[in-house]
Parts: structure tokens; sequence; C-alpha cells
């Protein structure tokens, strides 16, 4: 039975609430961070980290905005513009998580690895950029765009971004300029992009209710076993 239950934990006077998802068992395992989507964490983050728990991983979902919810669409923006634009601040609030995933008594330290959804995606990127100890990242849907420049040698994780090929928040150029710096940067990398997929694809409330925006059941099961394919390699 997977247990799970929301954590509490501070940053510069700002709350955070995060979600701890455990695999039956008392057995020390691998940690995986989750960084949730832009709208912030919900119930299919926690559905995220369940099935992680499922495989046999602790997972903790960090939450990046504060206060353990989702925000408005008009705050979300200003609260994504405001971490895109300091990518520092976005490692310090990624890596807040990340320690409270390596203080669980059964995580193995030696085995950690994050994913994320959108800029959650983003985020884990930023986290491997700045040089972070790490086994492999995956970003579903992330954005791939960064003012962080890379040296070569720094990103020491093995690299999986899954893009759907007509998502318009990552278009075709984006992905040329990531693939660049990836192999600048002589990183280990691969980029898996699914024909037809949008942004979101890996959700199933979006609806497409909004442009650009659609769950995609076969990038989303595709993605998955992609990211348990370089889970294997690094586990």
């Amino acid at each position: 039975m997977i247990v799970g239950q929301h954590i509490s934990y501070e940053l510069e006077g700002i709350t955070y609430i995060g979600y701890l998802a455990l695999p039956e068992g008392s057995d020390t395992a691998p940690g995986v961070l989750v960084c949730h989507e832009g709208p912030g964490i919900s119930e299919n983050t926690f559905t995220k980290a369940d099935r992680l728990a499922a495989l046999g991983f602790v997972a903790f979902a960090l939450d990046y905005h504060g206060g353990g919810k989702m925000v408005p669409l008009e705050d979300m923006m200003t609260k994504l513009m405001a971490l895109i634009k300091s990518p520092d601040e976005t490692v310090k609030r990624a890596k807040a998580g990340l320690n409270v995933l390596l203080s669980q008594p059964r995580v193995d330290t030696s085995r950690i690895a994050a994913i994320g959804y959108c800029f959650g995606g983003t985020m884990c990127l930023e986290l491997v950029r700045a040089g972070t100890d790490l086994a492999a990242i995956v970003g579903f849907h992330s954005g791939l765009s960064t003012s962080t420049k890379v040296a070569p040698g720094a990103i020491t994780a093995k690299v999986l971004v899954c893009i759907g090929a007509d998502d318009p928040m990552i278009p075709p150029d984006q992905r040329i300029t990531f693939e660049k710096e990836m192999t600048d940067a002589k990183a280990d990398w691969r980029m898996n992009v699914y024909g037809g997929a949008q942004h979101s694809f890996t959700n199933p409330g979006a609806d497409g209710s909004r442009p650009g925006i659609l769950y995609d059941k076969n990038a989303d099961d595709r993605s998955w076993q992609a990211m348990r394919d370089i889970f294997a390699e690094v586990f």
C-alpha cells in the first residue's frame, strides 16, 4: 500500500507544502523529486508521485509557489516570469524541495533523480545546469530555454526531455537551441518529440479548452515509459 503525506517546509520565511509518497515495505529506495506544472501543486501532481511510489521509488513533490495549492492564472504568469528571469531563485526553491527528499529515512541518497512538468521540467534542467548531483532528470513538456551559461562537463546527470511536436510554447527553434546547449555542455542527453502532441500532454485535465494545451494518452504513456527506461539505466 502506498503511503502519502503532506510535508510543510520553510524557505526565507515562506511556507511550502509538498507531498511525500512512500512505496510498500521498509527498505531504502531511490528518491525522485517531482516538480509540478505552472499552475501549482495539484491532485495530478500527487498522482504522479503515487505512481512513482508504486514503482518502488520514494517520491517527493515539491511546492515551488508556496502554500501547497494551485494559483489563479493571472498570478501564475507573474510568478513564473519572476522565476524564469532568475535561475538562481529557481534553483534555490528546487533545492529546498530536494533537501526534504534527501532527509527522508527511506531514501538512498546515492540514487536521486528529478522529474518535472511544464515549468517544473525547466526547474529540473536548471538544477543540473547548476551542477546539482543527480543521476537523471526528466522534463515533460518542459520549457527548454535559459539565461544560464553552462560550462562543458558541468551537467553530470543523464537528461531526458519529452516534448510535443505541436506544442506552441516550445517551438522548434527552442528545441534546436537546447540541442546545441546540451551538445556544447557535453551532457548525456536525449530528446523525445511526440508527433501531434501539444502542451500538457501528460495532464488528463488538459481538455483543449485553452489553445495548444491538450492531453494525449499516447504521448503520456510513451513518455512515462521513456522515464522508466532512463531510471533503469541509472538505478
